[in-house]
């Protein structure tokens, strides 16, 4: 679904970026040149009992090219389904973090106390991309990442301040 969430904030945040929206990507075109391209080292960010940590490994250098990671912006029901239904994204080596980072998504329950937006969980993979050597990000640019979605956050919560007390009046 197209919304106006962390997703679309990550993609505006990042040049070198490209955002494609649906359940299925099994037939998609760019996302299959992206996969078969054999200049490409691809991956999906996603948990799973094989997972690459990168909190403890750097990516692969197989391939001379460009590294991609695929990152999914769903809920974990619908990424679930993502998968299922896109065997080429769901075949990709899976890769992971473990953090002790708590969301900054205020007025959204998350599943896990450690569950992070795509935008928390990409700052989090670019950090680490950063401390193997494979992103030269400065550490500013790092810092202010979050800005968007920090600023959306305040935003929110002013609104439901803002109902609770026309409710309580």
């Amino acid at each position: 679904k197209t919304k106006n969430g962390t997703g679309r904030f990550t993609y505006q945040s990042l040049e070198n970026s490209e955002l494609y929206v649906g359940d299925d990507f099994s037939q998609h075109k760019r996302v299959n040149e992206l996969i078969t391209n054999k200049d490409n080292n691809c991956f999906v960010l996603y948990p799973s009992a094989n997972s690459l940590n990168l909190n403890n490994d750097a990516l692969p250098k197989e391939v001379m090219g460009e590294n991609i990671i695929f990152i999914i912006d769903s809920t974990w029901p619908c990424s679930k389904k993502m998968l299922r239904l896109s065997p080429n994204v769901d075949a990709l080596p899976k890769v992971s973090f473990t953090h002790t980072k708590l969301s900054q998504f205020q007025f959204k329950t998350q599943p896990n106390i450690h569950c992070l937006s795509t935008m928390e969980s990409t700052l989090t993979v670019l950090e680490l991309l950063n401390q193997h050597g494979l992103e030269t990000i400065q550490e500013q640019n790092l810092h202010n990442f979050l800005s968007p979605f920090l600023e959306m956050v305040k935003y929110q919560v002013k609104q439901i301040d803002e109902r609770k007390e026309v409710r309580f009046k």
